[in-house]
């Protein structure tokens, strides 16, 4: 099977010789390969036969760029996509002229992209980030002391987190970006995607497309401030199931975004605080689970 056509192909050769071995297109036709050392030439080897097995160019060459800026990446961690750079852009649109003391949290972290692209667009707000992955907090860390980004790293795992162990937050936004494909869907998904990126940060029963969305919503009632925020990366074929879930869970002033591709991708929310003396709210808390 070809994992990449022609002009693909050439794409990718023309990112592993300028990343890895800063040799230009030009260099490459003025015969820049005949000066790569033994040892380079036969890194260039290896790397091309992970290619050639599908590996994405992202593990190989163990980096991408991510809101201009350079992250590490490894097989643990999910490969940050361009859309989820639309999903910061909103969150800094709407604290970029905030006053201080904003508390963000970003959940189900991975790689730490969202959390430290955060920490660096809005310096003034505090941000912290929760894995259930210890794997992917070691990357996350790294890329935050990589890139000078004061970003709090916790081991959570959210569909676990029923906040009843005393501790206190109050967070002013939750950001996140949880698995959100059906495993009915791996039958449409690109095999290099299946074969690498980590399941656990793709997929969610079939039974159950909304579970994190319900968990989060669920635990930002107990620890989102007033008047706090919801910011989602979503799959569009259950927007509207996660639109009803979301307003009887107490939120209000639902948004849904569309991505640069014309699909709904984000949501936005805001905490409706009136929801709480409502009898249906109290209701539910006695019953309450995700």
């Amino acid at each position: 099977m070809r994992v990449y056509d022609a002009g693909e192909a050439r794409a990718v050769a023309g990112r592993v010789l300028e990343d890895r071995f800063s040799l230009t297109r030009t260099d490459v036709l003025c015969e820049g390969m005949e000066k790569l050392t033994a040892a380079q030439q036969q890194e260039l080897e290896v790397l091309t036969q992970r290619l050639e097995r599908g590996e994405p160019i992202q593990y190989v060459l163990g980096e991408t760029v991510f809101y201009g800026r350079r992250f590490e990446v490894a097989a643990g961690v999910l490969i940050p996509r361009p859309e989820t750079e639309e999903l910061c852009a909103l969150v800094t649109t709407a604290y970029g002229a905030a006053a201080d003391n904003i508390r963000l949290l970003d959940i189900g972290t991975g790689s730490g992209c969202i959390a430290v692209t955060l920490a660096l667009e809005l310096p003034h707000v505090a941000v912290t980030a929760f894995d259930i992955s210890q794997e992917a907090l070691i990357v996350a860390r790294k890329n935050a002391s990589l890139l000078n980004a004061k970003v709090t790293f916790e081991e959570r795992n959210i569909l676990l987190d029923t906040q009843d162990d005393g501790r206190q937050e109050a967070w002013d936004a939750i950001v996140s970006n949880p698995p959100y494909i059906c495993r009915q869907e791996a039958k449409d998904m690109e095999v290099n995607v299946l074969n690498y990126e980590p399941h656990l940060a793709l997929f969610v029963p079939d039974d159950d497309p909304l579970l994190f969305y319900r968990a989060i919503a669920c635990y930002g009632r107990k620890t989102l401030r007033p008047g706090g925020h919801l910011f989602f990366e979503i799959n569009p074929l259950y927007a509207s199931e996660l639109t009803a879930m979301l307003q009887q869970k107490g939120y209000d002033g639902i948004q849904m975004v569309n991505d640069q591709f014309g699909r709904q991708r984000f949501v936005v929310a805001k905490l409706n605080n009136d929801s709480f003396n409502s009898p249906s709210y109290r209701e539910e808390q006695g019953r309450e689970s995700i």
